[in-house]
């Protein structure tokens, strides 16, 4: 499980997080959700490694990782998928894909089917360089990247920013997928309530680096949720 505790995440003399607390639990989505510059990017930034915090605490599988550098991270398990994908445009899907042998021991280093049965289109695409896909088909690699790893921990950073309507359904079963395997925990920061809100087994509304409202499925109040994604 991930144990996000009293967050305090600094810019120079700006704070950007104050006292955040989550979890994300083994077979459960956790929504983190908000308007922009709120401060969820912060957050998962500091859950990968990519900022560090000032105070507070981040543990996962039961270990402080809060001093833990970023491919200690990876290697433990945690896979990023970042606002704006940052695939390698030159390289190619296939190559992209293999970035993601990096953390993982020799005998790991294989490209999972799992994903190509997930992103059919990264099969038929493999020669292809991945500056020459469209912006749906590169979200589709950047978390096939991600995949590659095998994580138990995915955050996923805005996943259906600028997407077409097809392939954020396709990114929706996805995710669905892998949390019916019950053995990744999935943290999915979102503006898009809509997509959220059938997937969020449990959610945080962040506001001006706080976290202003949380529950779990059964306790969404989804008017609640949206005026204060609007506030």
């Amino acid at each position: 499980m991930l144990s996000v505790t009293n967050l305090d995440l600094h810019y120079g003399a700006a704070q950007a997080l104050r006292r955040v607390s989550i979890e994300a639990r083994p077979g459960e989505v956790t929504c983190v959700l908000g308007r922009n510059g709120v401060g969820k990017s912060s957050l998962m930034r500091a859950i990968i490694g990519h900022q560090p915090i000032s105070a507070g605490a981040i543990e996962w599988e039961g270990a402080d990782i809060s001093r833990v550098a970023t491919s200690e991270r990876a290697r433990k398990g945690i896979a990023y998928v970042p606002q704006g994908r940052e695939i390698f445009p030159l390289l190619t899907v296939k190559e992209n894909l293999e970035t993601g042998f990096a953390p993982l021991k020799d005998a790991d280093r294989g490209i999972p089917d799992d994903i190509f049965a997930l992103f059919p289109v990264l099969s038929d695409m493999l020669r292809r360089r991945g500056g020459d896909l469209s912006g749906g088909q590169q979200q589709q690699l950047a978390i096939g990247r991600a995949l590659v790893t095998r994580p138990r921990l995915l955050v996923l950073d805005e996943p259906t920013e600028g997407i077409q309507p097809s392939i954020i359904k396709d990114i929706g079963r996805a995710i669905e997928y892998l949390r019916s395997k019950g053995n990744m925990a999935i943290v999915l920061v979102e503006q898009y309530f809509d997509f959220a809100k059938d997937l969020a087994d449990r959610w945080y509304v962040m506001d001006r680096g706080e976290v202003t409202l949380e529950g779990t499925r059964d306790t969404m109040d989804e008017d609640e949720i949206r005026k204060r994604m609007m506030v």
